[in-house]
């Protein structure tokens, strides 16, 4: 939860993978390898009360094993509980959401004028929104599709580790 939230703040809880800088792996054909993850640091504005805000480091990560969400890596420092948080969405909304407003779920990004876009984030027990310099996500989702072309995302291999994991080698 972030600590100046009056509800409990409850984010998707993410695995650290190794963080590797797109082209940092090895090769395929010239495209990094499968396990590739891009993280690009940023910061971001949390809007602690009307007329506050609170400028934080975040990470924002994006893998060729999950090719259809980003990740955005939230320090301990915000959380009531002490530990790191991440919230995991399409790549999609990010990309529609730096244009006008979108999603309807649990993550809402709209434009902020032309320099910030906003991404908020709720839970049944309340809600946060982030401010974000809108060229960094854009440089974001360049780097993303750099390592995996919109619309041409590979499920079968993410789909498969992921049915294997569910079913523990049954």
């Amino acid at each position: 939860m972030f600590r100046f939230m009056r509800k409990e703040w409850l984010p998707r809880r993410a695995t650290k993978e190794t963080r590797l800088g797109l082209g940092s792996g090895p090769e395929v054909r010239g495209r990094p390898a499968t396990g590739v993850t891009i993280s690009l640091a940023a910061r971001a504005r949390l809007a602690a009360t009307v007329n506050q805000q609170i400028s934080i480091p975040v990470t924002l990560r994006y893998s060729r094993t999950d090719p259809l969400a980003v990740h955005i890596d939230f320090p301990a420092v915000v959380s009531l509980d002490g530990q790191d948080m991440t919230w995991s969405f399409a790549r999609e909304l990010l990309a529609s959401g730096l244009r006008r407003p979108s999603g309807i779920g649990d993550v809402r990004i709209w434009p902020s004028g032309h320099a910030y876009t906003v991404i908020e984030f709720r839970t049944p027990e309340g809600k946060a929104a982030a401010k974000f310099d809108t060229p960094v996500l854009d440089r974001f989702l360049s780097r993303s599709c750099a390592l995996v072309d919109r619309g041409r995302e590979n499920l079968g291999p993410a789909l498969e580790a992921s049915l294997a994991a569910l079913l523990d080698g049954v």
